[in-house]
């Protein structure tokens, strides 16, 4: 079933306010925990004699290392048969490109949405999860790149920082990107989450917006921006977020 621009602003921002809500949480109401004492290291005990036969060595942690890797593997296989099955079940999909350390905290916080694998140090990073008629799912991770993924929805939200100029060109190279894919209807509907500049300069952005000649459906701006009107342009309110 093809989604419709107004049940995927609904969508988003629904998100926004469910955001907005808990931010307030966080920093007004919510009781700051006590710093648990560092426990100290266990020390292996005892040392295994080692078997020498040839030139190899034996690696008395060599069966545990197999068995990470099978339980590691085991666990990718069964993320994405629920996935799968997800995706199946559901009348509205939604994919999360996350493209700023915000993306993360949109994600794991807000979504409170899975994320494989647990290393935050690994080139590529998924998860998804299912409300209702919606299937979310989000990707992130060095290894995500304009080009080199699959494109499983014809909607998408990007998240991008353009706190500097450094940042707006790297932020460029996708929305480019995402246009191209809207170009050859590979995608239907795009929203944005923006890491916005703390001067509030954020006017570069504007071309790519729909109602001036580009596509973007949807601008959430994290820090405050002139071009804020609650209609298409939103205040994504910074919060806890880093």
């Amino acid at each position: 079933m093809r989604l419709t621009r107004k049940r995927f602003c609904s969508a988003l921002l629904a998100a926004y306010l469910l955001f907005s809500l808990y931010a307030a949480y966080c920093v007004f109401l919510k009781p700051r925990r006590p710093v648990a004492p560092r426990a100290g290291q266990r020390e292996r005990q005892g040392r295994g004699e080692h078997a020498v036969l040839g030139t190899e060595e034996w690696n008395p942690w060599e069966v545990d290392e197999k068995n990470d890797l099978l339980q590691k593997s085991a666990n990718s296989l069964q993320l994405s048969k629920e996935m799968k099955l997800q995706k199946d079940q559901a009348d509205f999909r939604v994919q999360i490109w996350g493209k700023a350390a915000i993306g993360l905290y949109l994600w794991q916080h807000i979504f409170e949405g899975p994320l494989e694998p647990v290393d935050a140090s690994a080139q590529w990073r998924e998860g998804s999860v299912k409300a209702g008629k919606w299937f979310f799912s989000f990707i992130t991770g060095p290894a995500v790149v304009p080009g080199y993924f699959s494109v499983e929805t014809d909607n998408v939200v990007l998240v991008l920082n353009g706190r500097e100029e450094g940042k707006i060109s790297y932020a460029t190279q996708w929305l480019q990107y995402a246009h191209t894919l809207v170009q050859t209807h590979k995608l239907q509907h795009v929203a944005v989450v923006l890491l916005g500049s703390e001067q509030c300069r954020n006017e570069w952005i504007s071309p790519y917006l729909k109602n001036n000649g580009g596509f973007v459906d949807l601008l959430f701006v994290i820090y405050d921006s002139p071009g804020v009107n609650e209609e298409d342009i939103f205040q994504w309110p910074l919060g806890v977020a880093t």
